[in-house]
């Protein structure tokens, strides 16, 4: 069976709930290589994920496909079996062939493969080969098993060889704590990357059965934090953030062009920190912060930086800075950029975080600020060996944090006075 037979005997939108309309589309348009999908139990992403690869391998004689898991014991009874039963579905498991040892799907037409490695065996995966076509799908189920992106960068490196278009396919439920290497990720935007999120609630009530939405809203009922976690596959923190009040989102062209209390930071940097410019607008009636730029950097010499900054500020309005690197402040204003440091104080920056957190909205657009959006949404209190947390600000991964600081201090010393 051809997959225009599969496409003609099957309705797509009788095995892929709404939610996946838009990423189904984006994938046939190849408009994205990686896809990033998260979202609460029942939302169906690995079923989504499972029924794009057994029709995207049919219809391309070349693609093959390698799944994932962090431990390779868990493979069979997760992405193995949900391909099965992807072609299933589909009307084409007599078009598949199934083995055991080694764990492999072939498609029998044309000799393609699905491989199953654990990335606790990582010399297996390095040495991953087809006879025919290349890797063209990678699948990482549970993503968040996984010990961070170096671990899936070196991965992706070994299997994405020798082909033309590649869909590497992230599903995971988001962890509770936002400082989880997969929740920062998810903040960050990269043009070749989409981030999708689901629920239960977009998926048709008969696939899931009754039980399983009596047990979701007996939960919601009983404790709505873990519903929201579990269900909703919401980021609902471990207790220990400090900003909860962030909203990341577009900031668009025409309110930036309404904004009219703007200012500027700087928190320079170090051999490894980065420097970090940023500008942002101030609402006081709302008590509202907007950032939508920044320069965020590592290796940065002074005379490079005022050329950056130059290119973006060119009214040459003040810029607050860290005022303990004087000799920098001097060479920057000689470079033709005004510079003043900030007055700080023994507790400024306990009362300046404090200040942030006391904002209605902190409202941070992850494409055009990504690194801000990042540093912001993962900071939280450390804590102690016995779990407790740690109730001083932790000095570490908060450049953007100090910047803003900086940008925002007349602000802070004019509400301390009153």
């Amino acid at each position: 069976m051809t997959i225009f037979q599969v496409m003609n005997v099957i309705k797509l939108s009788n095995l892929i709930a709404p939610s996946f309309y838009s990423v189904h589309n984006d994938i046939k348009k190849g408009l994205h290589t990686h896809y990033w999908l998260n979202g609460g139990r029942g939302s169906t992403k690995s079923s989504f994920v499972s029924i794009e690869i057994i029709l995207g391998m049919m219809k391309d004689r070349k693609a093959n496909c390698v799944a994932l898991r962090k431990v390779g014991f868990n493979l069979k009874d997760s992405v193995y079996e949900q391909l099965l039963w992807a072609a299933s579905v589909l009307g084409v498991e007599q078009y598949w062939a199934s083995k055991l040892s080694p764990l492999e799907l072939v498609y029998i037409p044309t000799g393609q493969k699905i491989l199953f490695r654990g990335a606790d065996k990582p010399k297996k995966i390095k040495s991953t080969k087809f006879r025919n076509g290349y890797c063209k799908y990678i699948w990482y189920e549970e993503l968040d098993e996984f010990n961070g992106m170096e671990e899936i960068r070196i991965i992706n490196q070994s299997l994405m060889r020798g082909g033309e278009s590649f869909r590497v396919f992230y599903s995971y439920n988001p962890p509770k704590s936002q400082r989880n290497w997969v929740n920062k990720e998810s903040a960050a935007f990269y043009k070749n990357r989409l981030i999708h999120h689901s629920t239960y609630l977009t998926v048709p009530e008969k696939w899931l059965g009754e039980q399983f939405f009596i047990e979701a809203n007996e939960l919601k009922r009983n404790n709505p934090q873990a519903y929201q976690h579990e269900y909703l596959g919401e980021v609902t923190g471990t207790g220990g953030e400090v900003f909860t009040n962030l909203v990341l989102r577009k900031i668009t062209d025409e309110e930036i062009a309404a904004f009219d209390r703007i200012s500027r930071g700087l928190d320079w940097g170090f051999a490894v920190d980065p420097l970090h410019y940023t500008v942002n607008h101030y609402d006081s009636r709302k008590k509202e912060l907007y950032i939508f730029y920044e320069i965020h950097k590592t290796g940065l010499s002074n005379r490079k930086a005022a050329e950056l900054i130059k290119a973006e500020n060119k009214g040459n309005k003040i810029v607050i800075c860290d005022s303990a690197e004087p000799k920098s402040i001097s060479e920057l204003n000689d470079y033709g950029i005004r510079v003043i440091g900030a007055k700080k104080g023994p507790d400024s920056v306990e009362y300046g975080i404090k200040w942030l957190q006391d904002l209605r909205r902190i409202v941070i657009d992850p494409q055009r600020c990504p690194n801000t959006a990042k540093e912001f949404n993962s900071y939280e209190l450390e804590r102690d060996r016995e779990g407790n947390f740690i109730p001083n600000f932790p000095d570490k991964d908060n450049h953007s944090i100090d910047a803003v600081r900086y940008s925002r201090e007349f602000e802070m010393r004019r509400a301390k006075v009153r």
